[in-house]
């Protein structure tokens, strides 16, 4: 058994160039699969976020008039304990966990991505070669780990992430501080775009990453192999 830390947004909102406050928070298909796969595949999953906030689920995620809404509400209700009590992600120690896997919606533009804890966690990570993994917006949590001599630890690393095409598509490009498609690609990742809202993962050694919710599925099963 595997223990893996899911890292998840304690955003409400992501502001925007305008001053507006986009409601957010985490996706919620993409922490149920990550979560789910890693369970059946009989992991350890604890959940970690800034200052232990409790997350809160992208509305938009949930889609409560549809079959598969109402059975994501029902996976959250059966997990409303682990994620109303989250770790501290400042008290996570080093060396803790097999995997850190960060699930996305536009909550870790706002806050992960600065987050010198979960850099100090995936610097860790990736120097005892444990497993990272990152999820549509999960990967601007990937631009907290910065080396002492100012380097992005993730440059030349191959990646997914969701892309500037979908940004646009979804309808916030014009208004968001960053495009995380471009940015990482201005940090030196190397971001491997497939067409809008496909099904692509990017494995790259013991880094694995997911472009979009339609890429939760693939993304926890690879993860899984790689803890296998």
């Amino acid at each position: 058994m595997a223990r893996a830390l899911l890292v998840v947004t304690g955003a409400d909102h992501f502001t925007l160039t305008d001053g507006t406050e986009h409601p957010t928070g985490y996706w919620a298909e993409e922490l149920i699969e990550l979560h789910r796969g890693l369970l059946a595949a009989g992991h350890q999953v604890d959940l970690a976020t800034p200052g232990g906030r409790v997350p809160v689920p992208d509305a938009a995620s949930l889609d409560l008039g549809t079959e598969a809404g109402r059975e994501r509400q029902a996976y959250l209700e059966a997990i409303s304990d682990q994620l109303s009590h989250p770790l501290v992600l400042a008290e996570v120690q080093r060396d803790s966990y097999d995997a850190i896997v960060i699930p996305g919606g536009h909550g870790p533009m706002q806050d992960l991505a600065f987050d010198p804890d979960l850099g100090r966690l995936l610097l860790d990570a990736l120097d005892r070669d444990a497993v990272v993994a990152a999820l549509c917006h999960g990967p601007a949590g990937l631009l907290s780990a910065t080396r002492p001599d100012g380097t992005f630890a993730f440059a030349g690393r191959r990646l997914a992430a969701f892309t500037d095409a979908e940004e646009v598509q979804g309808g916030l490009a014009d208004r968001s501080p960053y495009l995380l498609q471009s940015r990482l690609t201005e940090r030196g990742a190397q971001v491997e775009a497939g067409a809008p809202w496909s099904q692509t993962v990017v494995v790259d050694g013991r880094l694995i990453s997911g472009q979009n919710p339609q890429s939760s599925v693939a993304t926890a099963a690879a993860v899984v192999a790689a803890l296998a």
